[in-house]
């Protein structure tokens, strides 16, 4: 399973890494710091020309150089990129972020729990629902 994070908080990325881990499951982890690196990885540009097709993409909506909700616009606009499910882990609780994500055609919104123990818990609920339950495009 290839996973792309995209992500510019270092600790987020670190323990995102580790309740992956820890859930078990075989994953090839990948992570982007800012929105233009995820869409050079995404479209194998400059040294990510032989960068694998990622199966879920983990989107942070607040990224330097481009935004979460552009980032998510280029991949549900692009018709390689578009099957890939992205689910937005953002902070934030308002509805707004929220309605645009899902205009944007994410494919899931959860909201980051500041506390350690629920994040990881809610790291491990979104790897077991769309790894297990969920049926992807690719697999």
């Amino acid at each position: 399973m290839n996973i792309l994070i995209v992500e510019d908080n270092p600790i987020d990325v670190m323990v995102t890494r580790e309740a992956l881990s820890n859930a078990g499951g075989s994953h090839d982890i990948h992570v982007a710091q800012d929105g233009v690196e995820a869409m050079d990885f995404l479209k194998r540009v400059g040294m990510y020309t032989q960068a694998p097709r990622p199966d879920i993409i983990l989107l942070d909506l607040n990224l330097p150089k481009k935004d979460g909700r552009e980032v998510l616009s280029e991949i549900k606009g692009h018709s390689e990129l578009k099957r890939i499910p992205v689910v937005v882990l953002s902070t934030s609780k308002a509805s707004e972020d929220i309605l645009k994500s899902y205009e944007l055609h994410a494919n899931c919104f959860v909201t980051k729990p500041v506390d350690l123990d629920h994040f990881v818990l809610v790291i491990k609920s979104v790897q077991e629902f769309w790894f297990s339950i969920a049926k992807l495009p690719f697999r």
